[in-house]
């Protein structure tokens, strides 16, 4: 445990660091970005020795906050969610002290560096924090550390108000983990984990589990409690987007998996509807995601797709633990966590490309962009991977976690009731749907932005990025090439943290699981060496003769230009038609009356009826309050949200006393 404080240390104080010195921004990066790596890189060797070895560390101090004691513990669910916190998180400093060198003559650098630490610090302490008080402690630092990191850019409108969106809705989340641990301290006498366990009946364990689900489904970016991802993600700079997106949002999908330790034997009804939620966000947000034009925000709503693949594995295990059988609850619970890293893996990879196009291309417009295979080889070729692992192909990483949520919903929709069994074809029905259309979503995003021709001066002129933002890619793509092939290793590993979640020994099931994957894995590989075969016999046939080309067909087009290309907008027209009921995109379009017509143009807009909706006048009216407010009219918002933090834990304390 000291080893892994002295990380935290490491890291906190690499920012303090990169802040005192802001005033040499190349120096102020080299010491956030190392600092960072190096603290990630020691805190990594206690969270592998728990994981692998199923230990516990525990430290607890003595202090002056009633009902409980500094308190923190690295057991192995924590363990198994730090290291795609260091991991990420390293990886992306590495990138971000390139990436940020465009703004190497303003002060910014060192200020930005120093909440990335505290980011990357508070995550941590999330996972190891044992207590309720430093739990919200670190979870509150967690928050304004990232809403400031999306609040980079604040000279830009659309960034403050992105910032601000997120703000709100992170805090409407932790108003209901309130009244959740004063529940559980009221009844347990403390506010100390260890005495949570078991401690509620079973009427207030359902409150306390929706208040959970609220709270932390919040910050992972439920439907409909999602609308801040698509607006924060595309105003952080690349490498927080990665960081948020791989990793900030799955400190939710953590606190959920906690609560329901804490909770015990699950009632029917609470796997019903995490795996109803589950394929809501999944669906919806893989649809949202092929209607979207701006690249990072495609992403973003792919962030919402997968957190309901894994609520959908969360869900498949309640229900199979709530029922009484074991191999349906170890395999949904297994695919859900799996999908954690993996997904940590895969988008972060994406969010890092689409960092990488564009400071290329100065655009993140999927329309305007095209061709940069040819000028970013590298990219182009990590983007492709990134895009077949979040499409669930195998072999590759994304393929693991979902093929276990298939095991298990098959497994049990054979041999369970109509109850269990109707869900639970629910769920395989919705994760074949989102496969589906994930795979149609980035075939659009990587042919629209890679291949064919550039369809600006921009993507003509752009090139590949310097080596410290490539290799960061070039690690998360070997990443989810390995661990796709070694699925039967890692699937087996994993029996230590389901076990401690569920109660009972998950290791003979996924030990069998592991069986299955291999023989998928040699099939796929088998599959792809006879292509690769094919491709060599080819050109080795058509190596001795003169083999010519000419153009194609034109239509009688004289002179045809990139426009005559697919955009992103009529590329997804077919399947955004299909689902016009619940998208409700707007279409525009401009034909052109001449025989050569010189002009024509056809775009769509896709607005999120949940923002409009729902969020929109809630956030119009928060607006008018603040507006009122005398604090935020003499310009103290720093004083003011320090001022909220201290209200809301002063009244957890004065109540749970």
């Amino acid at each position: 445990m000291l080893l892994l404080l002295l990380a935290l240390g490491i890291i906190v104080i690499s920012g303090c660091g990169a802040l005192t010195v802001c005033t040499r921004p190349r120096l102020s990066s080299c010491i956030g970005a190392g600092g960072t790596v190096l603290g990630c890189a020691v805190g990594m060797i206690p969270a592998l020795e728990v994981l692998l070895q199923g230990t516990i560390q525990s430290l607890r101090c003595a202090w002056s906050m009633p009902c409980g004691s500094f308190f923190i513990e690295l057991d192995p669910l924590s363990a198994f969610f730090l290291l795609p916190v260091f991991l990420l998180s390293a990886l992306a400093a590495v990138y971000g002290g390139q990436y940020l060198m465009k703004y190497k003559d303003t002060k910014r650098l060192g200020v930005a560096w120093f909440f990335y630490t505290l980011l990357v610090a508070s995550m941590a302490m999330v996972c190891l924090a044992r207590n309720a008080v430093l739990f919200l402690i670190a979870w509150e630092i967690m928050a304004l550390a990232s809403f400031f990191l999306v609040a980079f850019e604040n000279e830009k409108a659309e960034v403050r108000r992105a910032s601000w969106i997120y703000m709100v809705a992170t805090h409407l989340g932790t108003a209901c983990l309130l009244p959740m641990f004063l529940i559980f301290g009221a009844h347990a006498g403390s506010l100390d984990f260890d005495r949570f366990a078991h401690s509620l009946p079973q009427p207030l364990a359902s409150i306390c589990f929706i208040l959970a689900l609220i709270g932390f489904g919040t910050k992972a970016g439920i439907i409909p409690f999602h609308v801040w991802l698509p607006e924060a993600h595309p105003a952080a700079p690349s490498h927080v987007s990665a960081l948020m997106s791989g990793i900030m949002i799955k400190t939710g999908i953590y606190g959920i998996v906690r609560m329901l330790a804490f909770l015990g034997m699950p009632a029917l009804w609470w796997g019903w509807l995490v795996l109803a939620i589950g394929i809501i966000s999944g669906v919806l947000g893989v649809l949202f995601a092929l209607a979207q034009h701006d690249l990072k925000g495609l992403l973003a709503y792919h962030s919402v797709e997968n957190i309901g693949i894994i609520m959908m594995g969360l869900g498949v295990g309640l229900i199979g633990w709530s029922a009484g059988v074991p191999s349906v609850a170890i395999l949904g619970m297994a695919g859900g966590l799996l999908h954690v890293v993996n997904h940590a893996m895969f988008k972060g990879l994406l969010f890092l490309g689409a960092g990488s196009v564009f400071q290329a291309a100065h655009t993140r417009e999927i329309d305007h962009l095209g061709g940069l295979i040819k000028k970013m080889p590298y990219t182009g070729a990590c983007f492709l991977i990134g895009a077949v692992a979040i499409s669930g192909l195998p072999p590759l990483n994304g393929f693991l976690s979902e093929f276990l949520i298939y095991l298990g919903s098959l497994r049990g929709a054979i041999s369970m009731g109509a109850d269990v069994a109707v869900p639970l074809i629910g769920a395989v029905a919705g994760l074949a749907l989102i496969g589906g259309l994930a795979a149609a979503c980035f075939t659009k995003a990587f042919g629209i932005v890679f291949l064919g021709e550039p369809r600006s001066q921009a993507a003509a002129n752009a090139h590949e990025s310097r080596p410290l933002m490539v290799a960061p890619m070039l690690l998360l793509a070997a990443g989810c090439l390995v661990a796709g092939f070694l699925g039967m290793y890692i699937v087996p590993a994993m029996s230590e943290v389901v076990s401690g979640i569920l109660g009972f020994d998950a290791g003979h099931e996924l030990k069998i699981a592991g069986g299955y994957l291999g023989s998928v894995t040699i099939a796929s590989i088998a599959l792809l060496l006879v292509v690769a075969c094919l491709t060599l016999l080819r050109r080795f046939l058509l190596s001795g003769k003169e083999v010519g080309s000419g153009a194609t067909w034109d239509c009688g087009y004289a002179a045809p230009s990139s426009r005559m290309q697919y955009s992103a907008s009529s590329f997804a027209q077919p399947i955004t038609d299909l689902f016009k009921m619940v998208l409700r995109t707007e279409k525009r379009l401009q034909l052109s009356e001449q025989y050569f017509p010189a002009a024509g143009a056809f775009k769509t807009h896709t607005l999120d009826a949940g923002f409009e909706k729902i969020y929109r006048p809630l956030f119009e009216g928060a607006k008018c309050l603040f507006a009122r407010c005398a604090v935020l009219q003499h310009g103290s918002m720093h004083l003011y949200v320090l001022y909220i933090v201290i209200t809301l834990l002063g009244l957890l304390v004065w109540l749970v006393r």
